[in-house]
């Protein structure tokens, strides 16, 4: 049986130990499915000289995710507001976003075998167009064992809150901003042809 959901409104929690796992056996699979697939034979078949220019970058490469993982699961943060999700992530590119609970449309669990295994998933929260220059904004919180109780939390917000999409404003301040623009715009015209 699972704990339950300690996260605190306005407190920054981290994913799941088993996160760092997570990524860990995606390493050695890579290694088993990846690397050792090709490099046996260039190991068996191959010169010395051929073995080593090959082995030291592939040793390199891994030693260094080895030791990125637990890094990059140090950086990962998140935060619930009273109107907001928070995120942080980064170990050279620090990135951070807000995504405000009146532009969330969708909240999917995502859990793949090993994420099962493990007894950890993936929220994939989808928004309405927060970010024009994205195609669809939404953030990923990874690495949560309690992800049920974490979604229903943050679906409790996103019904408190009204929708950005269906707000409504009174249609005479509206008509008085659009009269008050084309004004400007008649002025900058004329202006602008010498009237």
């Amino acid at each position: 049986m699972r704990e339950k959901l300690e996260i605190k409104i306005g407190e920054e929690f981290k994913p799941a130990p088993q996160f760092k796992k997570l990524y860990y056996t995606y390493l050695v699979l890579v290694i088993l499915f990846g690397i050792l697939i090709w490099y046996l034979p260039v190991l068996l078949f191959t010169p010395f000289e051929v073995k080593l220019c090959v082995s030291i970058p592939i040793l390199a490469i891994l030693i260094f995710i080895a030791h990125w993982i637990p890094k990059y699961y140090d950086t990962v943060v998140y935060k619930l507001t009273e109107n907001e999700i928070v995120w942080k992530r980064g170990v050279w590119f620090k990135n951070m976003g807000i995504v405000p609970y009146n532009r969330i449309t969708n909240i999917d669990i995502t859990q793949g075998p090993i994420s099962r295994m493990l007894g950890i998933a993936a929220l994939k929260i989808q928004t309405a167009g927060y970010s024009g220059q994205q195609a669809r904004a939404e953030i990923r919180i990874e690495g949560i064992e309690q992800f049920e109780e974490l979604r229903e939390l943050i679906m409790r917000f996103v019904k408190g809150k009204k929708p950005v999409a269906v707000e409504t404003y009174e249609e005479e301040n509206i008509d008085l901003k659009i009269l008050n623009e084309l004004v400007k715009i008649r002025k900058l015209l004329e202006k602008s042809s010498g009237k």
